[in-house]
């Protein structure tokens, strides 16, 4: 795979010149990234690569104002630990742990919550030494309450939901669900008619005071607060947020980010909106 890939990097470049519908301010990692996922294809990676940003404009809520010394995505972090892993598996997969750090809702705000777990995600792309083979995020749910689910805006989650799953240049392998709470069932009623039957078969729910976790992902390449040795979910969050701060001209500066659909190429794929109209619809659910 690593062969010929600075070639493929070029080409994508030369590509993206030709699309004055999207930014021509690139990053090689991120570019590098749509050929590993891609397999090597660039003719993939040329309609990945157009979904990635062009769905954006779907999804203003979240992709829009992103300054991450901002103080609502300040108070985001606050009160949630998005961590991307220092060490790889065996099978060389990014492990990720998102969690709600206190289980007080009063401080909570799902769209600069949703905000930032995008610019986290955009910050991995460009760290060349975060490139894997495949994801495995851990969802913890042990401070996650009915008060916080009632803050979700559902039309967002669920547009969020499909824009991880068509857009981003990454590899799901598998994804955990640690300390299921007793409404975890009726989150999953709202989330799996968004979700490919591929991605449904990835997900393992775990329930509290479980170690089953640990049949998929050794212990000692998670956090202190999970039985591991790589530090704690404090020290490692203010890893990523700093890194987030140093990439503040990256988030705040259009050249990297700004599509105009006006000047799509006659002929160009413009179908990304139809991605919006997927099965499925969030419906009002009573909590018990």
């Amino acid at each position: 795979m690593e062969n010929g890939v600075s070639e493929k990097v070029d080409m994508l470049k030369d590509w993206i010149k030709q699309q004055p519908h999207l930014p021509h301010k690139n990053n090689d990692v991120l570019l590098t990234r749509f050929i590993y996922c891609c397999n090597g294809s660039i003719e993939v990676a040329k309609k990945l690569i157009d979904l990635f940003y062009s769905m954006r404009l779907q999804i203003p809520e979240l992709f829009s104002d992103r300054d991450p010394a901002h103080p609502d995505i300040d108070k985001a972090w606050q009160v949630m630990d998005l961590i991307p892993l220092p060490i790889l598996t065996k099978d060389k997969y990014q492990l990720l742990v998102y969690r709600l750090n206190t289980s007080d809702a009063d401080n909570f705000n799902f769209i600069n919550a949703a905000k930032t777990f995008t610019m986290v995600a955009d910050v991995r792309m460009i760290q060349e030494s975060s490139l894997s083979e495949g994801e495995v995020p851990i969802f913890d749910m042990k401070n996650f309450t009915i008060k916080h689910f009632t803050k979700f805006a559902f039309p967002i989650m669920r547009k969020q939901a499909v824009y991880s799953q068509e857009a981003l240049p990454i590899r799901l392998k598998q994804i955990h669900f640690v300390n299921a709470t007793s409404f975890f069932d009726k989150i999953m009623l709202l989330i799996r008619p968004v979700l490919k039957s591929e991605v449904v078969k990835m997900l393992h729910v775990h329930l509290p005071n479980s170690e089953t976790l640990f049949d998929f992902i050794p212990r000692d390449l998670l956090p202190e607060e999970y039985g591991g040795t790589i530090g704690s979910c404090e020290d490692l969050k203010k890893i990523w947020r700093t890194k987030m701060l140093d990439e503040r001209e990256y988030f705040t500066n259009d050249e990297y980010w700004k599509v105009d659909e006006s000047k799509r190429p006659a002929g160009s794929d413009n179908s990304h909106s139809q991605y919006f109209g997927m099965q499925g619809s969030f419906k009002t659910l009573s909590i018990d």
